[in-house]
């Protein structure tokens, strides 16, 4: 049994120990919030209608550009090997609605490989998307004679044009991943002809 001088000096111990587990709630919550939220924040080098961290990958890459990384997943390696282009907004600044349809028209990118992948806000990949087709690439999207491509997002196909489904009502996030770039474009993200990205229709 305690007697009241002992409860007495456990009470500014229980104090504290409430105040630390107060601020480490907050802390954690709000570096949780700021993570989610970076996508659309965060500046780094952009590019039409994207934007790229030219951390990412980098051995001089910060605690948040780290954090970001794991957060979302972008398995960012180092840039010689990949560079990631992200937009959330069309090009007239409008941001990016999965029920939409877009056309993302432009030159491939120089490099070996390239991809462009749909994403949810919260960046995750969308659910029930047909066919599995989470992303188009270099190798399933054909140039035109003019050595353009073009391939288009929404609930719905368009005709005669690679699909990137995006099933679902919310934002929208699309990554165009750009493996083995040539030197000049890892030395210069801005010098990269961003691919274009205008809705199809009407869109709310």
């Amino acid at each position: 049994m305690h007697t009241p001088q002992h409860r007495n000096r456990l009470l500014p111990i229980a104090r504290n120990v409430a105040l630390y587990g107060c601020a480490l709630a907050l802390g954690v919550g709000s570096a949780l919030w700021v993570l989610k939220k970076v996508p659309a924040l965060t500046a780094g080098v952009r590019v039409g209608a994207w934007q790229t961290d030219v951390q990412a990958g980098s051995t001089s890459a910060g605690l948040y550009t780290r954090a970001l990384i794991a957060v979302h997943a972008l398995l960012a390696l180092d840039r010689n090997e990949t560079m990631y282009f992200v937009a959330n907004h069309d090009d007239a600044g409008k941001p990016l609605r999965s029920t939409c349809s877009y056309r993302v028209e432009g030159v491939p990118p120089k490099a070996r490989w390239w991809s462009v992948t749909a994403y949810t806000d919260d960046m995750y990949l969308f659910n029930d998307v047909p066919g599995g087709a989470y992303s188009l690439n270099s190798k399933t999207v054909a140039l035109d004679p003019q050595g353009h491509f073009v391939l288009t997002t929404g609930g719905q196909r368009q005709p005669g044009v690679p699909w990137l489904p995006t099933p679902g009502d919310r934002g929208l996030v699309l990554t165009l991943r750009v493996f083995n770039p040539e030197p000049a474009l890892q030395a210069a993200p801005q010098s990269l002809q961003p691919p274009s990205i205008a809705p199809v229709g009407a869109c709310a």
